[in-house]
């Protein structure tokens, strides 16, 4: 929602005074989301549903390719490290160390709008693939929290009993990358070469304008101090554990999982019939006493930008926002235009 005011005063872009009242409009973002808060360096969890949580992200080699080699592009573009990923059939988890907030909002703008158009393109989905703006949590540096959160990731594909471990997901996924220290790969298809190859009228192959790129997993913040050795042996020790609650459960239940070959014949287009809605926590904390510290300093920022907003609205165009955060854009005026000159 943008707040609106009105005022007989002159035209703020020219000066000349319109008989009409003017229209003064200051967008300072949806009123229903709070403004986006990204501490410098700390490690942010994101999450992105696919619209009516269909199954728009199946699991398949091409979409695999298609979605790794977005994300690699994305992370060269911008000021962004991703530490693990994961993309079930109807929703993506990211964990990444952004420069800024500004640099994560470039980011899931670039990452979302070219997965949206590939995954379009690969499944015959004429509508918009992503239904809302992607969210993100801030995760606190306490170690075991941010391994909780990488646990969290890897878990996904077994907690939801589609698979028995989760090496098994068939979809996007930065678990084997994880466990062998090695680099996501992923294929880039240049769009725009191919549609001025198609306007000359000219032949060309599915891979003649697609490049192949390699992406190094960058580090949790907590375990920059560990070697490439110990870090692996701590994911392989959490997938170890993964896997055998996932078999407890699959005994407890008498439910086997979904299994792979199963999972591939669900259609892209195809809604569940239940889906899991939570509320957004605010932070990502093992501590009560981090979690209470960050909700402070989170709430002072949004007070800050709040009182900021507030100012812009009153045509104060000079007000400091804190640091941070993205300024609203500057308002623009309509009404009945001055006139031309004789």
């Amino acid at each position: 929602m943008c707040s609106k005011r009105r005022a007989n005063a002159s035209c703020v872009s020219c000066g000349v005074s319109c008989e009409k009242p003017v229209l003064l409009r200051v967008y300072t973002g949806c009123m229903g989301y709070d403004p986006r808060w990204v501490p410098p360096g700390a490690l942010v969890e994101v999450t992105q549903k696919a619209i009516h949580g269909r199954y728009l992200l199946r699991p398949s080699r091409e979409l695999v390719d298609l979605f790794n080699g977005v994300l690699i592009r994305a992370a060269e573009r911008y000021p962004v490290e991703v530490c693990a990923f994961v993309a079930l059939s109807n929703h993506t988890h990211l964990l990444l160390i952004p420069e800024d907030c500004e640099a994560l909002s470039a980011f899931m703008t670039y990452f979302g709008g070219n997965v949206g158009k590939e995954i379009g393109r690969l499944h015959d989905w004429r509508q918009r693939v992503f239904g809302r703006r992607f969210s993100h949590v801030v995760v606190s540096d306490e170690p075991e929290e941010q391994e909780a959160r990488l646990r969290y990731l890897l878990s996904n594909g077994c907690k939801e009993g589609l698979v028995k471990r989760p090496e098994d997901w068939p979809g996007p996924s930065s678990t084997e990358a994880l466990l062998t220290g090695g680099s996501v790969r992923g294929v880039w298809f240049d769009r725009s070469s191919e549609y001025e190859a198609r306007r000359c009228h000219r032949r060309f192959s599915k891979y003649e304008f697609a490049e192949v790129h390699d992406l190094e997993l960058a580090p949790l913040p907590a375990w920059v101090h560990l070697s490439a050795d110990e870090r692996r042996a701590r994911v392989q020790e959490i997938v170890w554990e993964i896997t055998a609650e996932t078999r407890e459960r699959t005994e407890k239940t008498s439910r086997a999982p979904l299994g792979v070959k199963r999972i591939l014949r669900q259609h892209p287009h195809e809604v569940p019939a239940e889906t899991k809605s939570s509320p957004k926590p605010i932070v990502h904390a093992a501590s009560r006493q981090v979690r209470r510290a960050m909700k402070i300093q989170f709430y002072l920022f949004r007070r800050a930008y709040r009182e900021a907003s507030k100012a812009l609205r009153a045509g104060d165009f000079e007000v400091e926002f804190p640091p941070g955060c993205h300024r609203p854009r500057l308002p623009f005026v309509t009404g009945r235009p001055p006139p031309l000159p004789s």
